[in-house]
């Protein structure tokens, strides 16, 4: 199958959407659950809090970096694209805005609401499980790793189409 974006565009749409995708599965598979378990296995007596800053400070990078990106492969995609408006440029579309979307939400949003009530509790490894801010907190957790998933799905998507686009009107060599 021949690729659309094969050009100059399409390769840079590729490398950052790639790029990016590598970041958040790192992010996601190694740097959360390692600077937990690390800072578990050295007996912090306030491991959720030291190692929950390290990863929030993360994560707004793979956040932000991905709206960016999502964006900038948006508007790259448009112009080059404009005369092959087909389904797979519509959806590839409309999973570039989705990434934007699950990535502005994740960090405007959620991550924000989650700042605030790990300022409330002063140290969320001292409130009791039950305590209402940290169910609070704990459900907009479950809420950022859905929306950093849904912007994955996009990403994955988006370079899929863009990747794997029939060329129109490109005739066969023998």
């Amino acid at each position: 199958m021949n690729r659309s974006g094969s050009g100059f565009s399409g390769g840079i749409r590729l490398l950052l959407l790639s790029a990016w995708l590598g970041a958040a599965i790192f992010f996601s598979a190694i740097v959360a659950p390692a600077a937990f378990s690390t800072l578990r296995s050295f007996q912090v007596t306030n491991v959720n809090e030291i190692a929950g800053a390290i990863v929030n400070r993360a994560l707004a990078v793979v956040n932000v970096s991905g709206f960016l990106i999502s964006l900038a492969v948006l508007a790259l995609t448009l112009p080059a694209e404009r005369k092959n408006m087909k389904m797979p440029v519509v959806v590839s579309s409309i999973a570039l805005l989705l990434m934007a979307s699950a990535t502005a939400v994740g960090h405007w949003v959620i991550a924000a609401r989650m700042r605030g009530l790990r300022l409330a509790m002063v140290t969320i490894d001292l409130v009791p499980p039950d305590d209402p801010r940290r169910v609070a907190f704990n459900n907009l957790h479950r809420y950022s790793v859905i929306s950093l998933m849904l912007a994955m799905l996009a990403a994955i998507a988006a370079i899929v189409l863009t990747g794997f686009r029939p060329l129109s009107g490109v005739r066969k060599t023998s």
